[in-house]
């Protein structure tokens, strides 16, 4: 949310804008104003929403006209200002003043202002108010509001600049349409991964435990018994089924701020939304997905403590059936919080069970692979899927310098890259596709693209996650003779076709071009089955080790 408002009050001239501005400043009338009054700041602490807030009166006559662009074009808010008794300066507003701002491709909330009440013969009801707004409204999407204030007697002056506050801090044009009376499409959808996100044990319904934790964590605060009761009152009075079990359903919830935006309590939905990491366009923002998370150059990320069990915890909710694995119906139902599946080549990058099903040892080896290769994916998912404390980043943790772990001759790390390389068709995707547990395929087909895989291997009683990557002969090059890259690199292993001849010479030819030898080192012999054949410019061996 942001830190200040500018209101820029403007109308005919005679209206009362800086007698609007002289009222609220003296909280009395002032006779004698001047032309247009200097800006005014108001410092955060002496206003409802905290933000530092900037007045801005204009002038309506030719000379004025330069000026007042420029303040319309700074503006976070404008309030079109009406005097009562002059019914032409309300015309002018449709007519003149709103298709002006478009004009300077201004597109910022409007609120109308009726000042000079004080001088309204008989009586106007809100219905008559209404029928003359609302026609307004439903051509100018932009106009939030309308109030009706007296600079005279003084009379709901702070209000308007209340509600101009409100039109910038917290819109209503994003979250609800005011034609149609119903929450938009957007509003709806984050309010229902919102609800989704607080359901703890997917039942599809908040309990009071799950409604008392939503509101510590919106406002700090819990629900005392009475309010948990009203609300619920509220919601069974106002939709069929919008409360089941003594829960609210996802109904009852929207229903609930559709209540609070009419009832004018945006700062409500506004507080919700913005707290699940949402803005004004209603998408998650760039810093609640990626917070700030430096990585030194030779270190790799990983899953903490806190991030295994969370991976654990929310693999466990959604395996209904307690299987063991995760269906593609329950998957789907996981990430329906998030844009969709990351690894849309599953099951062929882990093991996975009989029915291809995402086993335990899966999930987690996959969350593992992918917070080793690109951290920030993990980050975001943490967003999308719920985690539930903050900072989010205690969920990752930095590595240890490999370049430290090589002189110690140890390492603290639990997940390990591993570089697959050597000719074509030596068997390095047939190694791969052994290392997650699937068949040998028959046929040869060229590496193409970055092939990785994943799997858990037992060193010395506890369990580590190697991922082998292969990339062909396509991106050797700028793979292995990128130093960033192969900094991250823990093992090197080099294939070689035992039946044919050439095969060693290949890797020979790698050794030389790129210098890898601080890396370390396996070379594997595939295709033992067939017959052996003397190696060419078999040279050196060399053996590494995972830790």
């Amino acid at each position: 949310m942001r830190r200040d408002v500018r209101i820029l009050l403007v109308g005919d001239e005679g209206v009362g804008k800086s007698t609007i501005v002289m009222s609220l400043i003296k909280e009395s009338y002032v006779a004698q104003v001047q032309h247009v009054v200097p800006e005014v700041t108001i410092p955060p602490e002496v206003t409802p929403e905290n933000v530092t807030t900037y007045i801005v009166d204009s002038g309506a006559t030719p000379q004025d006209k330069q000026h007042l662009e420029i303040e319309i074009r700074k503006a976070h808010v404008i309030c079109v200002v009406y005097s009562i008794d002059n019914p032409h300066s309300f015309d002018r507003i449709p007519t003149y003043w709103l298709p002006y701002f478009r004009q300077l491709g201004v597109n910022v909330p409007v609120i109308l202002v009726g000042n000079k009440i004080d001088l309204r013969g008989g009586e106007v009801t809100n219905q008559a108010l209404e029928d003359e707004i609302i026609p307004i409204m439903n051509e100018f999407k932009e106009v939030e509001t309308c109030v009706e204030c007296s600079a005279k007697l003084p009379l709901n002056v702070s209000e308007v600049f209340y509600f101009a506050q409100k039109a910038v801090l917290h819109p209503t044009a994003p979250l609800y349409d005011s034609r149609d009376h119903v929450l938009k499409p957007a509003c709806v959808d984050a309010l229902k991964r919102v609800f989704k996100l607080c359901d703890a044990n997917k039942d599809g319904l908040l309990d009071a435990a799950e409604l008392n934790e939503f509101q510590r964590k919106c406002f700090d605060a819990p629900l005392q018994l009475q309010e948990l009761e009203g609300i619920k009152e509220m919601v069974r009075e106002g939709t069929i089924n919008g409360v089941r079990d003594d829960g609210l359903t996802e109904a009852g919830f929207l229903y609930l701020h559709t209540i609070f935006i009419q009832r004018g309590r945006l700062e409500t939905t506004w507080t919700v939304l913005r707290r699940f990491g949402y803005a004004e366009d209603l998408r998650l923002t760039e810093s609640f997905l990626y917070p700030k998370f430096d990585v030194p150059p030779d270190c790799s990320v990983e899953l903490s403590p806190l991030g295994y069990q969370f991976f654990t915890d929310i693999f466990e909710t959604f395996d209904k059936d307690h299987d063991g694995a995760l269906k593609a119906t329950e998957l789907d139902d996981l990430f329906s919080t998030s844009p969709g599946n990351p690894w849309q080549s599953y099951p062929d990058i882990t093991v996975a069970d009989d029915t291809s099903g995402v086993t335990l040892q899966a999930w987690l080896a996959q969350w593992s692979m992918t917070t080793l290769l690109d951290h920030r994916t993990t980050l975001s998912y943490l967003a999308y899927l719920g985690y539930p404390d903050e900072p989010r980043t205690d969920a990752l943790v930095v590595s240890r310098p490999r370049k430290q772990d090589r002189r110690k001759g140890k390492s603290t790390r639990n997940v390990f890259l591993c570089y697959v390389c050597g000719a074509a068709g030596s068997g390095k995707t047939s190694l791969l596709r052994a290392f997650a547990g699937k068949p040998l395929t028959e046929a040869y087909t060229p590496t193409k693209k970055m092939l990785s895989v994943v799997n858990s291997v037992d060193i010395d009683g506890s369990e580590k996650y190697l991922v082998l990557q292969e990339f062909g002969s396509k991106y050797e090059a700028e793979t292995l003779g990128n130093s960033k890259k192969t900094d991250l690199v823990d093992v090197m292993v080099y294939v070689y076709d035992s039946s044919d001849t050439n095969s060693f010479s290949y890797i020979s030819y790698l050794r030389q071009k790129y210098n890898l030898d601080h890396i370390p080192t396996i070379f594997v012999a595939t295709k033992s089955d067939l017959d052996l054949a003397q190696q060419v410019r078999l040279t050196h061996v060399y053996h590494g080790i995972l830790g």
